[in-house]
């Protein structure tokens, strides 16, 4: 597709569309030198070469059309993207074992940079970091979501601390992104029936090294003023736009994927906004196999996967049931051409199908619509099954169809140009584009020096930019000429430097380092031992809590004895966060557990030798050893005991004033912090690379990815057969599961265990339409025992009555063992996608 730039770029030059409108650079930074030779002061502002090639001087264009030397680094970064876009990469020899054909990922946000503003927080930067690291493995795989007007909010403080919400515009033409055209050369649109009206919606496309990420806006003239704000900002406070734009998302996503001709095998859900793509799929195969709608969702179920990032059930996006009667067109052609009811269509999101009072939850539409789902850590697996466990019901808990893959980070996107030289060294320039398994090696052989002078470079570097961003704030915030000079003062770079950045929230407990003031003012005015902090948070603009605590920790920090120790940063965005991963020694989190699904914050200072301290929550809980880091907390759950928190306020002060700063100053004749920097080694091999982004789309490709694929081969071809043979095999089994009962059961002793004899009456079920099973409880956190059992005789007289029996060789008593029916097909997943279950008591 043609590139559209505003204007011609003299000859020579025109390989600079390419290499500004490719993604690739956010995360490769080997154009960086080139990008600054055009206009170092707007590179630096706007880290953005597709507005250089807009804004630099035609006559210094000129100039570099005819710089022999520039247009040789040029053409080098040329054929250097070329040979990365042919590379075969990971997947290419990993397909053989693990085909997915082609994977769609839908989310709400996207975070690849700050030229591209379509993002909020943690679940965008998380796919943003997941597009990169597909491209890196060359994961056939397409991104789906929205382009915002104004997207999220930017944070400023005013004098007094009250963060100030302002919605900058984000201008298409400014935007490294392009339009997509049809054959004939228009752009395409995806249309939307509304009351009324049909909403056109735009698409965008961006390119991210060797993936595409398609984008729906509905900023057309041709809409209405209000249609053409629903993409306007993201998350914004309006429950119905909120909605609007999650229809848009799902319905209007998987339209716009057929409109562009991608043949999509695996739809992948990052979060519930996209869940209403699960209907609208179903819908388009119903159309092209001339079925069921219920047979198409068999068929299409099967190969879609659902990523849950909420620990507590108040996070789940819920619409009220009129929304769906509202928009009437959408739905109403939907329920008609698919033959379901209104509420049949509701209780596809509902707990209770019966309550017509309950809300519209789209984790649970999600649920019901993807065969595969899966937590972000394990810890929120354990969370997220007893979430959903209700969905169903009488499984244990252990069953509910919820996996996990822990989260991981997009290495080459956080680490420091220091840390990514070191790395180059000791583990070769290919080190993230495949598995990691062997670079701990490297990294252990890293000497005390190498790796000292790495964390003083990057703190030094953190200072100086940490002052030139406070500079910044204080004159936009009217401080004096004198006040903005008194920066250069600010933060030593031979400190201990300890970081708290996130989201403000109640949950997160932003103020808990707060909690004694006067000791925390003790640690950071210390001159024998040097302490600084570096604050920085946005909090919702709804959320008057979050607001508040960020007031307070703006008012401890202007305070005359803290100033120059402790800075508030406002506007935490993706430049703010590469910049602290890279200098922080000490990455502080403290979550109430288990409410920090994962976090990933964390996880981006390890390959910089940045060390951490938190909640035993999210990630840590698997990743904190006494190696590697420090813990707060109990590892137990304590809700919001305001008690609980004094514990663990004071357990983080002994922490940083008993262990931490003590060890960061412990100093041998050579000035070196022996044990600090052997906690800095063990950190970087160990954690490095097990929380990279690389170990987790490597897990997506064989444990969700490809299983899925299987099953859309499997149920997709001849219009369906085998999902119409699936639907057929569950609606017997519905008719007829109220008739499956048990008889007598007999126990016997046997050798290393007990012999199981079971009699159950299945009615007009078949015995191979189901498994009869022995389950016993886990013990001591072990896994639950679930032994499978051998159909026998028929029972005389009775209507497909079986002996059952069971040899289970075991040293627990046979009490702790109860008999149970569940459903069997070999290409069907329960209960993901058959809830029913009998047991014998």
């Amino acid at each position: 597709m043609p590139a559209f730039l505003p204007r011609p770029l003299p000859a020579g030059l025109e390989l600079l569309t390419d290499l500004a409108l490719d993604l690739r650079w956010t995360w490769s930074h080997s154009a960086d030198t080139l990008w600054r030779t055009l206009d170092k002061e707007a590179w630096e502002r706007s880290k953005n070469p597709w507005i250089l090639l807009q804004d630099v001087p035609y006559q210094r264009l000129e100039q570099l059309a005819n710089d022999a030397a520039f247009r040789q680094e040029l053409d080098r970064l040329s054929d250097e993207r070329e040979n990365y876009l042919a590379s075969p990469g990971w997947y290419s020899e990993a397909q053989q074992q693990f085909e997915v054909g082609k994977v769609a990922y839908f989310s709400m946000e996207f975070g690849l940079g700050e030229a591209l503003p379509v993002y909020a927080g943690g679940l965008g930067i998380l796919a943003g970091d997941f597009l990169k690291t597909a491209s890196d493995l060359g994961i056939p795989l397409v991104g789906v979501g929205l382009l915002y007007q104004e997207g999220y909010f930017r944070q400023m403080l005013d004098t007094d601390g009250r963060q100030l919400a302002v919605y900058p515009y984000n201008e298409p033409s400014t935007l490294p992104i392009q339009p997509v055209l049809s054959k004939s050369g228009k752009w395409l649109h995806v249309p939307l029936n509304l009351p009324g009206r049909q909403l056109k919606l735009r698409i965008w496309q961006v390119i991210v090294g060797r993936v595409r990420l398609y984008l729906l806006d509905s900023n057309d003239p041709l809409n209405s003023p209000r249609d053409r704000g629903i993409t306007n900002k993201l998350y914004d406070g309006s429950h119905e736009l909120r909605f609007l734009q999650e229809l848009v998302l799902g319905i209007g996503g998987w339209r716009l994927l057929k409109a562009v001709g991608e043949e999509v095998s695996v739809c992948h859900l990052n979060e519930g906004h996209a869940a209403f793509v699960v209907l609208e799929r179903a819908r388009s195969f119903m159309d092209q196999a001339a079925c069921s709608f219920q047979t198409a969702l068999w068929a299409t179920r099967a190969s879609n996967v659902f990523t849950t990032h909420t620990p507590v059930a108040a996070g789940f996006d819920t619409f009220p049931p009129q929304f769906i009667d509202k928009y009437f067109p959408i739905f109403h052609n939907f329920l008609t051409h698919t033959g379901l009811s209104l509420q049949a269509l509701l209780a596809l999101g509902r707990k209770n199908s019966e309550d017509q009072t309950e809300a519209f939850n789209m984790a649970y539409l999600a649920m019901r619509g993807c065969a595969h789902s899966n937590a972000v850590s394990r810890l929120h697996g354990e969370v997220s099954r007893q979430l959903f466990s209700e969905l169903y019901p009488r499984w244990p808990q252990t069953e509910v169809p919820v996996s996990h893959v822990t989260n991981g980070v997009h290495v080459p996107s956080w680490d420091s140009p220091w840390a990514d030289q070191l790395w180059t060294k000791a583990c070769g320039k290919q080190r993230w584009l495949g598995n990691t398994d062997a670079l701990h090696q490297s990294i252990q052989t890293l000497d005390d020096e190498t790796l000292w002078k790495l964390r003083a470079s990057e703190r030094e570097d953190l200072v100086h930019y940490a002052r030139k961003r406070l500079a910044l704030q204080l004159g936009q915030a009217g401080a004096s000429p004198a006040q903005v000079e008194q920066v250069a003062q600010v933060l030593d770079p031979n400190a201990l430097t300890l970081g708290f950045a996130r989201r403000f929230a109640t949950y997160k407990r932003p103020n808990l380092l707060l909690h004694d003031s006067q000791r925390l003012t003790r640690l950071l005015t210390d001159h024998a031992q040097p302490v600084q902090l570096i604050i920085a948070g946005k909090a919702h603009p709804n959320d008057s809590e979050g607001q508040r605590m960020i007031q307070e920790w703006v008012q401890f920090v202007r305070q005359p004895a803290i100033r120059g120790h402790a800075v508030f940063l406002e506007d935490y965005d993706i430049a703010l966060a590469q910049q602290l991963v890279q200098g922080i020694d000490v990455w502080i989190n403290t979550p109430r557990r288990p409410w920090e699904a994962s976090g990933t914050s964390g996880m981006k200072v390890l390959v910089n030798g940045g060390l951490n301290l938190s909640e035993l929550d999210g990630w840590w809980a698997e990743a904190c050893s006494e190696e590697t880091g420090w813990s707060l907390g109990d590892g137990k759950e304590h809700d919001a005991d305001l008690g609980w928190d004094a514990v663990e306020a004071e357990q983080l002060y002994q922490r940083l004033e008993n262990e931490i700063i003590p060890m960061f100053y412990t100093r041998d004749a050579q000035g070196l912090p022996r044990n600090w920097l052997t906690r800095i080694r063990k950190s970087m091999m160990q954690l490095a690379p097990q929380f990279s982004s690389n170990r987790m789309v490597q897990e997506y490709v064989r444990q969700l990815y490809h299983p899925a694929n299987i099953a859309h081969e499997k149920r997709c071809p001849q219009q369906g057969q085998l999902a119409k043979q699936l639907h057929d095999w569950h609606s017997t089994l519905k008719l007829h599961w109220e008739q499956i009962h048990f008889g007598n059961l007999t126990v016997t002793s046997a050798d290393d265990g007990w012999l199981f004899h079971i009699q159950v009456y299945l009615g007009e079920i078949l015995p191979e339409q189901i498994r009869v099973q022995l389950y016993a409880e886990g013990i001591n956190g072990d896994a639950p025992q679930v032994h499978d059992c051998d159909c026998g005789e028929k029972i005389t007289g009775a209507i497909h009555g079986y002996c059952f029996h069971a040899n289970i060789n075991t040293d627990r008593p046979a009490t702790d063992f109860t008999a149970r029916v569940i459903p069997y097909h070999a290409d069907a997943r329960v209960p993901a996608e058959v809830q029913l279950i009998v047991w014998q008591r």
